[in-house]
């Protein structure tokens, strides 16, 4: 199996206090801030990992290509997908601040177009912008079926076709998806047993995790010597269309207000009483 696993670099929560806004209020100030995979997008490689391994050997059964839509220095992120375990990877060159859902799926339907994987694996929505449609629309722009917020995946014994459970709000829906497909993966994919390919043992299970595997020492060397290949929208034959348009940010107003302590619940009565007029 060929897998497809779309990588966004978001900045990392804990550099935080350093997100800015430029003085005409039209773009984030990133400068200073460091990069990572945003989580989704790691927990869907994970599970193509798994899809694409013998659990137990470690064998590798299949192949898994990254690919992300960004400046070309995003290849330093990729670099980390694939001392996980991934073959090879893509780079898209373009402005990530131009950038949309639509217009992202737009590129990405070109890419799927040039490599024919099997499964596009991509996270459910990126940390940072939270949309939640990149995948959505990348199935419409490819008319293949897909299935959202994906917590397990099992390859069906002919090998072309899924059975899937996704997370919805009254539990777990159960379903089939023919190969080729899309799925957007939850952080429940991650789970020890979520993932089952016909190849990896039935009684192993994965180790409990919180996201995607560790890189090895080996994994990270290996890394070095993995292809990164750089493409452009023309060699693609796409001119993307974004639908939205940021027209300013701002930061959020500094909090006020102030503690009171008390010492008993009919003091804080008391207070919400006469003080704050809540009650």
């Amino acid at each position: 199996m060929k897998i497809l696993v779309p990588i966004k670099r978001v900045a990392d929560p804990d550099n935080a206090n350093k997100v800015g806004v430029s003085a005409d209020g039209r773009n984030i100030e990133t400068s200073g801030m460091e990069w990572k995979i945003n989580p989704f997008d790691e927990y869907a490689l994970e599970a193509a990992l798994r899809l694409t391994e013998n659990g137990v050997t470690k064998e590798r059964v299949g192949e898994v290509v990254l690919c992300s839509i960004a400046p070309a220095d995003v290849a330093t992120t990729l670099r980390q997908g694939l001392a996980m375990g991934a073959e090879r990877a893509i780079v898209v060159e373009q402005d990530d601040t131009a950038l949309d859902a639509f217009a992202v799926a737009e590129i990405l339907a070109a890419v799927v177009k040039r490599e024919k994987p099997d499964l596009v694996m991509l996270g459910k929505q990126a940390v940072d912008g939270d949309a939640s449609a990149t995948g959505q629309m990348l199935a419409e722009h490819l008319q293949w079926p897909m299935a959202t917020i994906t917590m397990r995946i099992e390859v069906e014994a002919d090998g072309k076709q899924l059975k899937v459970g996704r997370e919805v709000d009254t539990g777990v829906l159960s379903l089939r998806v023919e190969l080729p497909a899309v799925l957007t993966a939850s952080d429940r994919l991650v789970h020890p047993n979520s993932v089952r390919n016909g190849v990896t043992p039935a009684d192993f299970s994965y180790p409990e995790s919180d996201g995607g595997r560790y890189a090895s020492l080996k994994g990270i060397m290996a890394a070095k010597k993995k292809p990164i290949d750089t493409l452009t929208l023309a060699d693609l034959d796409v001119s993307p269309t974004s639908l939205c348009d940021y027209t300013h940010f701002r930061l959020p107003s500094a909090r006020g207000g102030q503690a009171v302590f008390v010492n008993s619940v009919a003091e804080l009565v008391q207070h919400l009483k006469q003080d704050a007029k809540v009650i």
